[in-house]
This record gives C-alpha cells, sequence and structure tokens, in this order.
C-alpha cells in the first residue's frame, strides 16, 4: 500500500532529502512550505505521485485547511515530518521582537498545529508516525541562540509529553537531535569553510529515516546526530 508522507518546510534542506528519498520508496509526499516556487522544484524531482500545500505552518487556519486538503484528497496521513523551522543568531538583547515571534511561532507552534491535526486520525486508527526534527539546540544552551533553542527546547517538552500520552498505543512519535548541516539554513550564520565541515542532509536523512522503521522488540524514540569534531 502506498503511504503517505506529510513533510514541513520541504522545499530545501532536509526537507527535500527527506522528500526525494520517501519518493523513492514509492510513497505520496505531501509538499508543504511557504514558498511555493521552492516546492515546485522540488516536486519535478519527484518520481512517485505528490501534492503542493503552500502553508505558513504558525497559522493554525493555513495549516487545518491543507491537513483537510489531504485527507479528502489523498487519504489517511501515515508519516508527518515536522522539519519546517527558522533560526535567528545573535546575542539575546539583540534579537528583535519580530524574530523572537517568528521562532516561536514557527518552531514550537507549528510543530504543535500539525501533529494536532493529524493526532485524532492516528489514534482512530491505532497507527501513525510523528517524527519532530528538533536540532540539538533541544538538548543544549549554545550562544547566540537563545531564542532558537528556547523554541527547540518547548518542541523537546511537546514531544516527550506527547509519547507519553501515546505510551501503549500505535502511534510513534520520535524526536530527532542533530547538528548543524550543509543548507542554506546555515549559510548566514557559518563561513565557508566551517561550512564545509558540516554534515549531509542526504546522510542525516538516511539516518532518521532508518531508525523511523518498526522493528520487532523495540522502539527508537529519539536519536542525536552530532557534526565530528
Amino acid at each position: 500500500m502506498k503511504k503517505t508522507i506529510v513533510i514541513t518546510g520541504a522545499g530545501s534542506g532536509l526537507g527535500k532529502s527527506f522528500a526525494k528519498k520517501y519518493a523513492a520508496l514509492g510513497c505520496h509526499i505531501c509538499l508543504i512550505g511557504r514558498n511555493v516556487k521552492k516546492l515546485e522544484a522540488v516536486a519535478k524531482t519527484l518520481p512517485s505521485t505528490y501534492s503542493l500545500h503552500a502553508v505558513d505552518v504558525s497559522v493554525k487556519e493555513e495549516v487545518s485547511v491543507a491537513f483537510q486538503e489531504i485527507k479528502q484528497n489523498v487519504g489517511d496521513i501515515d508519516v508527518l515530518i515536522n522539519n519546517a523551522g527558522v533560526g535567528v543568531f545573535d546575542l539575546a538583547e539583540k534579537i528583535d521582537e519580530t524574530s523572537v515571534h517568528q521562532m516561536i511561532d514557527v518552531n514550537l507552534k507549528g510543530t504543535i498545529f500539525t501533529t494536532q491535526e493529524v493526532l485524532p486520525d492516528m489514534k482512530e486508527r491505532n497507527a501513525g508516525i510523528i517524527a519532530n526534527i528538533v536540532s540539538t539546540a533541544g538538548i543544549e544552551g549554545k550562544v547566540n541562540e537563545s531564542v532558537y533553542c528556547a523554541s527547540k527546547f518547548g518542541v523537546r517538552g511537546f514531544t516527550e509529553s506527547l509519547h507519553e500520552e501515546l505510551d501503549g498505543t500505535g502511534v510513534k512519535v520520535y524526536a530527532a537531535y542533530m547538528g548543524g548541516m550543509k543548507t542554506n539554513f546555515w549559510e548566514d550564520v557559518f563561513e565557508e569553510e566551517e561550512m564545509t565541515h558540516l554534515m549531509n542532509p542526504d546522510d542525516v536523512a538516511d539516518i532518521i529515516m532508518d531508525n523511523l522503521k518498526p522493528r520487532q522488540g523495540l522502539e527508537v524514540s529519539e536519536i542525536v546526530i552530532r557534526n565530528k569534531r
């Protein structure tokens, strides 16, 4: 049976890697993001069926409309990958109000809103996977990343609480805590030479997808993927 995979932040970076790899497995890919042109560019590379959804995940109404469209036009959602994220990096006192709202709204509220859309159906079917792409900023504080870390610590708390709520059910919740990758996200943060030492998003996607596979007698609820020192 063809599975339906919903990926937020699917227009670039790790989201793009997930889309291509799941499409290669024959899944239907629901690409979610704010930039339609980026989503269309990713869609052109996919060998399987897909649907595009221009959504700002921080706006609950937009999220609800998109997920209703997916349910009506595609069917049940098997895997939700909460990958969308934004980061503004500076000393705590220099981060402006707009940036504070943006990080909390997209990184934390966006994860909550999308998850709320899939939980009732997954619970009813007693099946499904919610994978939250958190970042190591969700497990340790970092210089120039105070608000970004605050938003990601929130995602960690939400994810761990979900894991407790869903304990004993067929719905699985997974957290991935990974370091910096060679994506546009970090280009304004790291120098060109530093970027060469970051992780390849295709490698990170492989590791996460492998840990999401059902296995007899065990469950992986979280994983930490770090850059080599």
